[in-house]
């Protein structure tokens, strides 16, 4: 955790020195108005790491503090991708000037009001993107009906429904009144059979038990079954485990169910293999099944399609990339998942669907990315 913690805190402090190098210094303000933003900065900067170990000493300050460093960050992070954009060209310009004379007083004023004009847009851009990345993160989820054909769905399955719930993220900001909406959602929906494809949690379960306990509430015909995702290795998986199967939830550890005519299966995380009892372990989730039977798979991470395809699954559903959550952190993400960010795609014989999830991590700010409750449909096709 603590060398998470360094890094962390040597990455964000590289950002904010950037930002403050591109936008804040040419602007040439007055001294002390100077000085004033770059303590703000600094003090904005060390709030970050002091809200995340707060969460080991005073929860309740963690929580308060968090709505305050948590969209800084977003807006840090987004005001960086603006400083890079014009850093560029300005870059081009010095090279270009280098060869021309001194300039006139007149000329450095007009630079100095042009300094002040772009870097006072880019602080509005950047700020106005959080308020509606905000907007977005704590509004309304969209239910997303996605219907998918399985040749091997016997007919009279056919419009079986699972309710895909993702990446909820329990923790700073996201707490029970959150959860219980998206309950709320999922059980109108009447559906047969209720995923939880993993990141349910962020924190410990002594600190945020009573905040996930709506999810007992969750009814589906056949039930709820639920996988690990990265985020419940960091906090604590078999604890979590241990805590949300007393909520009438099956985690599936790389094994499988029979559910009428279909095959449910399950697999740890692609990252759990560092912890102890925990790994992806495909052919031991698919023992002794009969191959002739459809088959959805569980997994976390939608680059986990890839060993899927070669086991015959016909459908897998996955999370974890929050569909990049902040625009245009996508491409990132994107690249770190093999291409894979949200929506369906075909893996050879294998279907995935990746859900935008109906949470969000780290900065309450999901920026042209909805949070998501997704409705499979199955057909037989």
């Amino acid at each position: 955790m603590w060398i998470r913690l360094l890094l962390g805190a040597a990455f964000s402090a590289a950002i904010h020195f950037f930002v403050w190098r591109t936008l804040v210094k040419p602007a040439a303000l007055a001294p002390r108005l100077h000085r004033a933003i770059a303590i703000a900065m600094i003090a904005m900067w060390l709030s970050i790491p002091i809200t995340t170990t707060a969460r080991l000493w005073a929860p309740e300050l963690a929580m308060t503090l968090s709505w305050i460093t948590m969209p800084w960050m977003a807006l840090c992070g987004l005001s960086f991708l603006v400083s890079v954009a014009i850093a560029i060209p300005r870059l081009g310009v010095r090279i270009a000037r280098r060869r021309q004379p001194p300039p006139s007083v007149d000329l450095l004023s007009r630079r100095k009001f042009l300094a002040r004009v772009t870097s006072g847009a880019a602080i509005t851009v950047a700020g106005g993107s959080v308020v509606r990345g905000i907007i977005e993160a704590r509004g309304e989820h969209e239910i997303v009906d996605v219907e998918v054909p399985i040749a091997k769905l016997p007919r009279a399955m056919d419009g079986f429904t699972i309710v895909q719930l993702s990446d909820l993220h329990v923790g700073l900001t996201i707490d029970r009144a959150f959860v219980q909406r998206v309950v709320d959602h999922a059980n109108r929906l009447a559906p047969d059979l209720i995923a939880l494809t993993g990141d349910l949690v962020d924190g410990p379960v002594d600190e945020l038990r009573e905040d996930i306990a709506p999810l007992g509430a969750l009814r589906a015909r056949h039930g709820v079954f639920a996988v690990t995702g990265n985020h419940e290795y960091y906090a604590g998986a078999d604890a979590w485990i241990e805590a949300i199967t007393h909520l009438n939830v099956r985690y599936l550890r790389n094994e499988h169910v029979a559910i009428d005519g279909l095959d449910l299966a399950g697999i740890d995380d692609y990252s759990a293999g560092r912890y102890a009892g925990h790994g992806e372990d495909l052919p031991r989730a698919l023992a002794g099944r009969d191959p002739s039977r459809p088959l959805v798979l569980l997994a976390h991470q939608p680059r986990q399609v890839k060993r899927a395809a070669q086991h015959g699954v016909d459908l897998q559903l996955s999370g974890h990339t929050h569909g990049g959550q902040i625009w245009p952190w996508h491409y990132l993400v994107r690249l770190q998942q093999g291409g894979l960010l949200a929506g369906r795609y075909q893996h050879g014989n294998t279907q995935l669907y990746v859900t935008r999830g109906c949470g969000y991590w780290g900065p309450p700010v999901r920026l042209l990315a909805p949070l998501e409750i997704t409705r499979v449909i199955l057909r037989s096709a």
